[in-house]
């Protein structure tokens, strides 16, 4: 560790491959191939061609063995100085902001100058593994000293060790899918279906408005012939939503459907963070600084204490304890949207005064905040949510937000699996 004094974070820009629904644009993608276009974009951006840099920090959630070394792999796959190292990091849906903590902890402290922290996913590449019986069987033949003893486990295949497994997004510890623990939450919270569908029509609204307008125009490098995420539907209406059919609880009582849960989606994104000395010998733009990093995690085995993606509501609470802020001191919220009833639990937890008494600690509700500032150029509904790369999306997306307005403050809030939440907040 360095002891010296910290240094102000700073975050000179992002950029990201289009967000596609798994299966179509990147069916032929890996997530090598997906993550080294987006930094080889981020190269390109900001002329880092033969640049040696601190670190850098990238991660996938669905990965494949072979991609045990997948960020330095892919910082060899672009411009940048080979002498860059590079490691990999995994925390759920929150991997690509707990990159870019990391990485910007590494520049506070005085460790590094510079770093990219990202992540990608995809669905269209998932592995595919099969029984363990077949794994043992081939391990015993592989360990056989003779021809005889090679063969000999062969003997017992059977037909079902051809049964494939594929990853799956159920909870180990209570055997529910992300989004049957979400509608728990939702009828806990009485979040309507009303409501899950009007956030849904809003993220994809702002997101097409936001296309339209160019916004997205130097955050987004074409990949595999997409040039736009190909989820948002600008034309959405309230009234397509609400035909659509519960997709966890297929009961009268389901509230969540496609249209308001975050759908499969292939993607990657990164983003360049550096000291101010670094990125002011070398001309670049400071858009924003990151200055607070906090994660939290909630019991959510006990079906009687916390929904599985509640963590945020705790991690946002002591965050904004350490900085002295309030809801009225930010500009902006990013908030991504696992799920429609995800984020409007999250808050209506934070304007409940009984909840922020009891389970937060605090004398008094933390209250609401403005929508009019809520994900204002989309969320994860309409843009997709790549798991490892949501976060890169969200810094980028809000330190280009920060830039244009010529400064102010937002908050980042990302809810994971395994019942954990990371927050942040970027400021100028």
């Amino acid at each position: 560790m360095n002891q010296r004094e910290t240094r102000r974070v700073a975050i000179i820009g992002g950029t990201r491959i289009p967000f596609c629904r798994s299966h179509t644009a990147y069916a032929d993608s890996s997530n090598q191939d997906m993550m080294t276009a987006a930094l080889a974009g981020l190269v390109s951006k900001f002329n880092l061609g033969g640049e040696r840099l601190g670190d850098v920090s990238l991660g996938a959630v669905i990965k494949h063995s072979r991609d045990w070394n997948l960020a330095r792999e892919c910082v060899l796959g672009t411009d940048l100085a080979p002498e860059t190292p590079a490691f990999d990091l995994q925390r759920a849906c929150g991997t690509g902001l707990e990159a870019a903590i990391l990485i910007g902890n590494k520049i506070a402290l005085g460790q590094i100058d510079s770093g990219i922290a990202g992540g990608t996913d995809t669905i269209s590449d998932t592995p595919i593994v099969y029984h363990d019986d077949y794994q043992q069987l081939l391990l015993k033949s592989a360990r056989g000293k003779t021809l005889g003893a090679k063969i000999k486990p062969w003997l017992g295949l059977r037909p079902r060790m051809f049964k494939p497994s594929f990853p799956g997004v159920v909870e180990p510890r209570t055997g529910l899918s992300m989004g049957q623990s979400t509608e728990l939450t939702a009828k806990a919270w009485d979040i309507t279906r009303e409501a899950q569908d009007e956030l849904a029509f809003h993220s994809h609204r702002n997101a097409a408005k936001a296309w339209d307008e160019g916004f997205y125009a130097d955050l987004v490098v074409a990949h595999a012939g997409a040039t736009i995420d190909n989820n948002i539907r600008p034309d959405i209406s309230l009234e397509q939503l609400a035909r659509l059919k519960p997709a966890f609880d297929r009961s009268a009582n389901g509230t969540m459907t496609a249209g308001n849960s975050t759908p499969l989606t292939d993607g990657a994104g990164a983003v360049l963070l550096a000291s101010e000395e670094w990125a002011n010998a070398r001309n670049l733009p400071v858009l924003a600084y990151l200055s607070y990093g906090k994660v939290a995690a909630v019991d959510f085995v006990d079906k009687d204490r916390d929904g599985l993606l509640m963590a945020p509501a705790f991690a946002v609470s002591e965050m904004l304890a350490s900085a002295g802020l309030g809801f009225k001191d930010f500009d902006f919220f990013e908030i991504h949207e696992a799920f429609a009833a995800q984020t409007l639990a999250t808050l209506k937890a934070w304007e409940s005064a009984e909840f922020c008494r009891e389970r937060l600690g605090r004398d008094a509700a933390l209250g609401g905040i403005d929508r009019s500032r809520l994900n204002i150029k989309g969320g994860s509904l309409a843009i997709g949510h790549p798991f490892a790369a949501t976060g890169a999306r969200i810094v980028s997306g809000l330190a280009k937000l920060i830039g244009d307005a010529g400064g102010g403050r937002g908050l980042i809030s990302i809810c994971t699996a395994g019942g954990m939440g990371v927050t942040a907040i970027v400021e100028k």
